[in-house]
C-alpha cells in the first residue's frame, strides 16, 4: 500500500507523503505481525522479521519527517527524501515477497 501510494505521486511529479503510505505503513507491520505468529511447529524466521520491523521503522521515520516538513512549510517534500522512501518501501516489500 505504501509503495503504491508513492509510486502513485510520483507518476503525478507531486513528491508529498500523504496518509494513504501512513496506512499503508501500518498495514504492512499488522500484517507482518500476524503472518509471522507460530503456527503449530512452525518456526519463525526471525533475522526476516527482525530485517522487516527495521526497514519499516526507517520507512516510518522517513513518512513521519517529510510529513512534518510539509505541514511546517506547506510545500512537498525534496526529491532526495522523496526517492529515499521509495526505496526502502521497495526493500522493504522485496523482504516480505523474496525472502
Amino acid at each position: 500500500m505504501t509503495l503504491g501510494a508513492l509510486l502513485e505521486a510520483a507518476y503525478r511529479k507531486r513528491f508529498e507523503f500523504n496518509v494513504p503510505m501512513n496506512i499503508g505503513l501500518a498495514v504492512s507491520l499488522v500484517t507482518g505481525v500476524i503472518l509471522s505468529a507460530p503456527f503449530g511447529d512452525f518456526e519463525p524466521n526471525y533475522p526476516k522479521i527482525v530485517t522487516k520491523v527495521v526497514l519499516l521503522v526507517v520507512l516510518g521515520a522517513i513518512l513521519g519527517m517529510g510529513m512534518a516538513k510539509q505541514r511546517k512549510s506547506g510545500e512537498p517534500v525534496g526529491p532526495p527524501l522523496f526517492w529515499t522512501a521509495v526505496l526502502v518501501s521497495v526493500a522493504a516489500t522485496s523482504v516480505a515477497v523474496l525472502w
